[in-house]
């Protein structure tokens, strides 16, 4: 008799759908929140957003923030450039469609993986290279229309 082992999911899979799905709805909804508050208003709730749900996590699950004198000015500017990026986004969804600006956008990861290789000595491989490539490309023939 043989024994079955269940498939099991990656631990990393679920939070990552879950990553999707909320960064999905995150490009969606600036291109109707624009339509009622201007960036700079927008952009300010967004904000409020984010406290309202830092402050969730700090009373629901008894979070307490570990302090170290390189880790906070990074997660700062990792909250900073975040929304930086965020009201770039809002601006953009004003006047274009947000079908070019969320497809546009969405390869940060490009920027990503160039910092990671460079400063980091994390691995790229030829595939990997060549699909950073195609997604250069990809922007280009988005861009440049018909």
């Amino acid at each position: 008799m043989s024994s079955v082992t269940p498939n099991v999911l990656p631990s990393w899979l679920l939070p990552t759908l879950g990553a999707m799905l909320c960064w999905g709805l995150w490009g969606f909804i600036p291109k109707l929140t624009t339509q009622y508050l201007s960036p700079k208003s927008a952009i300010l709730y967004e904000v409020l957003g984010g406290v309202l749900f830092a402050s969730l996590l700090v009373i629901l699950f008894q979070v307490r923030p570990q302090v170290h004198p390189i880790g906070i000015p990074l997660a700062l500017s990792t909250g900073m450039l975040g929304f930086l990026g965020a009201f770039c986004f809002l601006n953009a969804v004003t006047s274009g469609p947000v079908t070019l600006v969320a497809t546009i956008s969405a390869l940060y990861p490009i920027v990503s993986v160039l910092l990671a290789v460079t400063f980091l000595q994390e691995p790229l491989s030829l595939r990997q290279g060549l699909g950073i490539a195609l997604g250069l490309i990809a922007m280009l023939l988005i861009t440049t229309g018909e």
